[in-house]
């Protein structure tokens, strides 16, 4: 570009251009590079089409194989497939066995045990931010429960809307709830760790969930809120298994609140066939009965006062074996796991899991020609700068981020610490 052109008008120019060509145009002057690459340009950059959506596919061909990662479009070419094979960064393939916590802002969370003794839930634990866009990730090691016999750790994940800065938080709960009443105080029951500062504290408030409440892996960010699916373990009654709630958490002011369930799904006995989801910024709970092949979805109403529960519509199709309701589209349509009733019977359980688009008016439902033998997992992201800033190969431990190049280097340091 002309150095005749004023940089404020070059500025507003680069604001305008997709990642990928940010990326390129990174190595076009010292100028441009700082700027593209400075915490508030991260923070301010709205992609070109800020309505375009991305759907993440995870899954696999049996335990044994890797994860394949692909992205399609979610607009209306995506029932033609158009897929992306993914190629994750080595902090991410260096995972094993990991789960996806979930997705924020463009960013990915994943969690896996490191270590030689992970198969048996004893090694450190290890959470990867991974930017899908700019094919970055950074590995954040997450600190471990004293007594692993009585305490579990949970994790949950989002970027704080008014800073942009990624957030893992992590809660601590009593495994059993016989070892409540010999507990009078939870070590380190909630930690907060922030991209920008690189180390673990206390949240900024003090209201922190009662420790009769079992958190649940079902957790997902909607509008600035995290979201999880829980037990009150204390207000169990004489034939049910479970008392049903949602515990929230802002992420900008770090406050826990409780959100009663409907009714109807408060004694609903596990959370073996509840989830919860993002349709559009708004919550979601999808009820599931796989007896009758079926899962009604509910939406929250929040009018400032109160938090309220509306069915919006049952997901049904008799030719099909509904698995699991994965996703939302951009459009309102549910992402599902199927298994097509034209299988032969004989064969059913070795039969490939189907992804399918539902059509709640119609109930018609349109195969995305994925097929897996492993679980699915499908996130919705757009595109973002963030993590642009970090170093490559970022892991960050007691406060210091440091550079990895292979992972025997992140397993050396973590015997290293184990040690100390």
């Amino acid at each position: 570009m002309s150095d005749d052109v004023p940089f404020e008008i070059q500025e507003e120019i680069i604001k305008r251009l997709p990642i990928k060509s940010l990326i390129r145009f990174q190595l076009v002057s010292k100028a441009w590079k700082s700027l593209i690459a400075s915490s508030h340009f991260i923070a301010d950059y709205s992609a070109p089409h800020p309505q375009l959506q991305h759907l993440l596919v995870r899954y696999d061909h049996g335990h044994t194989s890797k994860p394949i990662y692909s992205s399609v479009v979610d607009d209306h070419t995506l029932l033609n497939n158009q897929r992306v094979s993914l190629t994750p960064p080595p902090l991410v393939n260096w995972l094993r066995d990991s789960i996806i916590i979930g997705s924020s802002h463009g960013l990915l969370c994943l969690h896996c045990f490191y270590g030689d003794d992970a198969n048996y839930g004893f090694g450190t634990r290890m959470a990867v931010i991974w930017n899908i866009s700019i094919r970055k990730a950074i590995a954040v090691v997450v600190p471990n429960v004293p007594d692993v016999k009585i305490y579990t750790t949970f994790t949950g994940f989002g970027v704080c809307p008014e800073t942009s800065d990624p957030k893992i938080v992590k809660i601590t709960e009593i495994n059993k709830w016989s070892d409540a009443e010999s507990v009078t105080l939870i070590p380190w029951q909630v930690e907060v760790f922030t991209v920008s500062s690189g180390v673990w504290r206390c949240p900024y408030s003090t209201n922190l969930p009662r420790k009769s409440v079992q958190f649940s892996r079902s957790q997902v960010v909607v509008d600035g809120f995290c979201y999880w699916l829980a037990t009150d373990r204390s207000t169990i009654d004489p034939g049910f298994e479970a008392y049903n709630l949602i515990i929230s958490f802002h992420m900008t002011r770090e406050e826990f609140t409780e959100v009663s369930l409907p009714e109807s799904l408060v004694y609903d006995g596990s959370f073996e066939y509840l989830n919860i989801s993002n349709l559009r910024e708004s919550l979601v709970v999808l009820d599931q009965n796989p007896e009758e092949n079926v899962c009604y979805v509910w939406s929250m109403k929040d009018d400032g006062v109160s938090k309220s529960f509306t069915k919006l519509f049952t997901i049904y199709s008799q030719d099909a074996t509904l698995l699991s309701v994965l996703e939302f589209r951009r459009t309102g349509e549910p992402v599902i796991e199927i298994l097509d009733n034209d299988a032969d019977p004989r064969y059913i359980p070795y039969a490939p899991a189907l992804l399918a688009i539902y059509e709640p008016k119609s109930k018609h439902i349109s195969k995305l020609r994925f097929n897996g033998r492993g679980s699915f997992f499908v996130h919705s992201y757009k595109e973002t700068l963030l993590l642009l800033d970090q170093p490559d190969f970022t892991v960050y431990d007691k406060g210091k981020g440091y550079i990895v190049k292979k992972r025997a280097e992140i397993l050396s340091r973590l015997k290293h610490i184990s040690k100390v």
